[in-house]
């Protein structure tokens, strides 16, 4: 089975230089990593966690977020993003630019001149000017310092856009001042969203009394003769409101406060965050696990302004109440599976939030994808009662249940059921609507939709068992994204039924010549569940062995999301460098990069809606992990990672299933795996 997935390949270099052991997990963030071609679609731009702002470069070429890490030109800097997502990304919001008036538009960059860290990023283009920037929840710093005197021309290009852009309407054009309405498609150009900014121009920490004039549609211009030393500052704040809102998030959270000041604070901010966790091992291993979770708390985004006012997905302008936060950039169908479950482990606090915020999604007549009024970018909502029933059957209630489970009811017939991937997923869905209604004591309602979810059964019985000579092939039978062998797994919801209908023997046999055959897609979200399965099922040797491999070897990655290569890419899932992620493989906002966090802590939420989790082999000797105030959940792992697997207690209790339930993690402890140095294969 591992040597099906096991393939001969190097390791890219890591850009990150090694550090001490008393760094921050911040200083270990590499937000290069991801950057290059189509492995994660990620940017290095400056954000802190769960912000709006997303500042960071625009090159050509370029990947779905704008930038690729060797890209040789610079267009400018924007301040929007969606997070390693498919077709062709969104954002790209107010991309500024500045240069030497006679400079060529796209100036000349290097992968030397550029460095980044958790919170800023800096680079050094055309003739050695040197930008930098930092951020906000809401707001972007981008700081301009020129090398020598001339005439300069700072432009705010609003028609800038890595989709559709509706419209672009500058309502006011002074420098201290300059503001504007911004509307573009959303990720696929499936629904708009909206944006407004508020913008002011600094020279030498000076406010600048003029205005800035049209050049070209949808771009503002102000040239100015510059000293050298001199520097330019552009602060931007971004509302889904008004422009009276994002004039308030800039003053608000920016106001006349160094860079220095901000970044410290992003800096700060990530390292309450990350810190969250703590792992023992190798500079490199911890680079990559902090650099993962770096990722994972990049979405959803906080979308209040400071006077709690934000716009809901149907256009309407609502406020928050008192000590609650709307979040909004959904991307629901990836990382409902995995990042969502994670935030609920690591982020319970904020998951309230979440909740309540998909809660009124429902409210405001959630479609599958996107609306034509989203507060900020998004990519699809399907899944979001999954979601809500996880978050609260893991004690995550502060939200209101049964407008959920009626927004959940109602969603059950626009659900597309065409193809059988379609109705796999609407089953699961009305599962999670029928489980949600008999937690509430609705027994009538439960039934009704449990009756509805294992309506499916009969169709995967006669797709899926047995399987036909189309079975590898991608899209068969209109399947999105995946093949047959890839989809037959997906029910993880009806597991036993499925264990029940097969038997467990043949079960087994099935998930081997699965892998043996090289059918496991790591690169898309349909299967990524199933190296899980065999402890699942009682054999917790080879979901051990799968997982280490995919944590650390390169291996056979034989489909993208259209067809199967004639060739398998071969290489790593997951690495320390620009090429991060195996070829075609998106992060997904934060679905993959869940995967490996989990992965490495030996814990795997296998069905999203019952609160329990898969135990493996950890990847770390040691984590702790916080799980509530004064509570600490302990991983150790006694023995080596690649070896065979002898026990696992949690307490001092054995775990002879290899679970272990929400509850009983978050109260705190420690779960001990231990291993052999193994001496044949299982």
């Amino acid at each position: 089975m591992i040597t099906a997935l096991l393939a001969l390949a190097a390791l890219s270099p890591a850009q990150l230089a090694p550090v001490g052991p008393a760094a921050t997990p911040a200083d270990l963030v590499d937000p290069f990593v991801g950057t290059m071609g189509d492995s994660g679609q990620l940017t290095p731009a400056a954000n802190v966690p769960f912000g709006m702002v997303q500042l960071g470069p625009d090159t050509e070429p370029h990947n779905h977020n704008g930038y690729a890490f060797s890209a040789p030109v610079l267009l400018g800097f924007s301040h929007t993003r969606a997070i390693g997502v498919g077709c062709g990304g969104a954002g790209g919001d107010l991309m500024i630019s500045l240069d030497y008036v006679g400079a060529p538009a796209a100036a000349p960059i290097t992968e030397a001149s550029q460095s980044a860290q958790a919170g800023r990023y800096s680079v050094r283009y055309g003739d050695d000017i040197a930008a930098q920037m930092t951020a906000t929840r809401g707001a972007g710093m981008l700081r301009f310092t020129l090398p020598r005197a001339g005439q300069v021309l700072l432009r705010l290009d609003g028609g800038h856009s890595y989709t559709t852009r509706h419209a672009t309407r500058w309502l006011t054009s002074g420098a201290n001042d300059v503001r504007a309405q911004l509307s573009a498609g959303t990720v696929c150009d499936q629904g708009v969203y909206t944006i407004y900014t508020a913008s002011s121009v600094t020279r030498n920490g000076h406010p600048i009394d003029t205005a800035l004039t049209a050049q070209g549609a949808g771009v503002m211009a102000l040239p100015m003769t510059v000293a050298a030393g001199d520097v330019i500052e552009v602060r931007t704040g971004l509302s889904s409101v008004d422009t009276d809102g994002a004039a308030l998030v800039r003053d608000t959270e920016l106001g006349d406060r160094s860079f220095d000041s901000v970044a410290a604070a992003a800096r700060d901010a990530w390292n309450e965050a990350l810190g969250r966790v703590s792992v023992d091992g190798p500079w490199q291993q911890r680079a990559l696990f902090y650099t993962s979770l770096f990722r994972v708390f990049a979405t959803p985004v906080a979308i209040d302004d400071p006077d709690r006012r934000h716009r809901e997905s149907d256009g309407r302008i609502a406020t928050s109440a008192p000590g609650t936060t709307r979040y909004a950039s959904w991307s629901l169908w990836d990382n409902y599976r995995t990042q969502l479950p994670l935030l609920a482990l690591l982020q319970p606090e904020r998951s309230a939030d979440i909740a309540r915020s998909l809660v009124a999604l429902y409210a405001a007549g959630k479609p599958q994808w996107a609306s034509a009024h989203e507060p900020f970018i998004t990519v699809r909502t399907e899944h979001a009662g999954i979601a809500l029933l996880d978050m609260r059957r893991k004690g995550i209630d502060g939200f209101d249940a049964q407008a959920a489970l009626r927004g959940m009811a109602a969603d059950s017939d626009r659900l597309e059921r065409s193809t059988p991937d379609q109705q796999i997923e609407a089953a699961y869905d009305d599962w999670a609507t029928g489980q949600l209604a008999r937690d509430l004591g609705d027994a009538d309602l439960a039934a009704r939709f449990l009756d509805r979810a294992h309506g499916y059964r009969a169709m995967w019985r006669r797709v899926f068992e047995p399987l036909g000579a189309d079975a590898d092939v991608v899209k068969a039978h209109g399947l999105y994204q995946g093949t047959l062998w890839q989809y037959r797994w997906a029910p993880i919801f009806d597991l036993d039924w499925m264990e029940a209908t097969l038997g467990r023997d043949t079960m087994l046999a099935q998930l081997d010549q699965f892998f043996d055959a090289n059918l496991f897609n790591m690169t898309n979200e349909p299967d990524i569940q199933v190296p899980w399965f065999f402890a699942a099922l009682g054999r917790p040797q080879p979901t051990a062995d799968l997982v280490h491999t995919i944590l650390t070897q390169p291996i056979a990655h034989p489909y993208v999301n259209s067809r199967k290569r004639a060739q398998p890419f071969i290489g790593p899932s997951f690495a320390l460098a620009p090429e991060g992620f195996a070829d075609g493989m998106d992060d997904d906002a934060g679905a993959m990069t869940s995967w490996y966090v989990f992965a490495s802590l030996g814990l795997y939420p296998l069905v999203p809606g019952e609160p329990w989790y898969v135990v493996t082999t950890p990847a770390f000797r040691h984590a702790r992990v916080q799980v509530a105030p004064g509570r600490t959940l302990n991983i150790e792992r006694s023995g080596p990672a690649d070896g065979h697997v002898v026990s696992a207690s949690f307490n001092g209790q054995p775990l002879r299933d290899f679970r272990l339930t929400h509850q009983r993690l978050i109260a705190g402890g420690t779960l001990i795996v231990r291993t052999e140095r193994a001496t044949a294969v299982d």
